[in-house]
């Protein structure tokens, strides 16, 4: 049985034999997410924990150049507030908490780059399976001085350790897939995408034949181990970087191609 659900071309959502497909779809921008984007992502979370017949689910992108870029920079011309900056990392820390917490395992199928909230969204999924043209990767110190939201920060530490959470974010380096597979940010590495999205369903199905409950139960208990902090811990740390001077700076030298200039203000 074959199920669409209606979605924006941004974002394609479809359901096949309790396999279900969400597919970034801004491959002219590198699948770079709007905020609708992340809205819907969150909707069909919310959609697979209510319907019981959906098993999986399969996150990719559209094209072999990007899993997806993180937030598409020029939605963040219109911050002029620290009200501003907190809604926006709440939706971000909601939306990424509603696909881990999704009751069903989540897989991402990455192909090329994989960064910013495309590398967070990677990153709340159970299983991530990439090609030898995966990068993956936080390069905000040098794109755009802002920081990541604090359960970005708390997800990836428990993935990763603190050290290598701060080597990648500090060198603001991409992962190639060979230490991506090594660090955990992969699971498994395949040559190309053809051969990805095969593997990607095989793995979905595997799974989907699997007792469901045994699976939601040890993902929810993983999730519960891992100590998350909450806005109250982290609002400071958000409002210091998304208020900056630097942060105004790195914006406009995104989006104008040069390279910025950083003050530390």
């Amino acid at each position: 049985m074959n199920v669409v659900v209606p979605a924006t071309d941004d974002l394609l959502y479809s359901v096949t034999d309790g396999i279900a497909r969400v597919t970034f779809n801004r491959p002219q921008a590198r699948n770079a997410m709007t905020f609708a984007m992340y809205e819907r992502l969150a909707a069909i979370c919310e959609q697979a924990n209510a319907d019981r017949s959906i098993k999986v689910i399969i996150l990719t992108g559209a094209g072999d150049k990007a899993f997806a870029s993180g937030t598409d920079i020029s939605q963040f011309r219109a911050f002029k507030t620290a009200q501003d900056a907190l809604d926006y990392e709440a939706r971000i820390d909601r939306v990424f908490g509603t696909l881990e917490s999704c009751r069903v395992p989540t897989i991402a199928a990455i192909a090329g780059a994989c960064t910013g909230g495309g590398a967070g969204i990677a990153a709340c999924c159970d299983l991530r399976i990439g090609t030898a043209t995966t990068r993956i990767g936080f390069p905000i110190a040098r794109t755009l001085g802002n920081c990541l939201s604090m359960s970005n920060i708390s997800r990836l530490t428990a993935l990763l350790g603190p050290a290598r959470t701060k080597d990648i974010i500090f060198t603001a380096r991409l992962v190639e897939a060979p230490e991506a597979l090594t660090l955990g940010l992969l699971n498994e590495v395949v040559a190309d995408i053809e051969t990805l999205q095969r593997r990607a369903d095989e793995t979905a199905q595997l799974l989907a034949g699997h007792a469901p409950l045994t699976l939601e139960v040890t993902k929810e208990a993983v999730r519960r181990i891992r100590k998350t902090l909450s806005r109250d811990e982290g609002e400071d740390l958000i409002l210091k970087a998304y208020m900056s001077a630097d942060f105004r700076e790195g914006m406009d030298a995104f989006l104008t191609k040069r390279k910025p200039v950083w003050k530390g203000e």
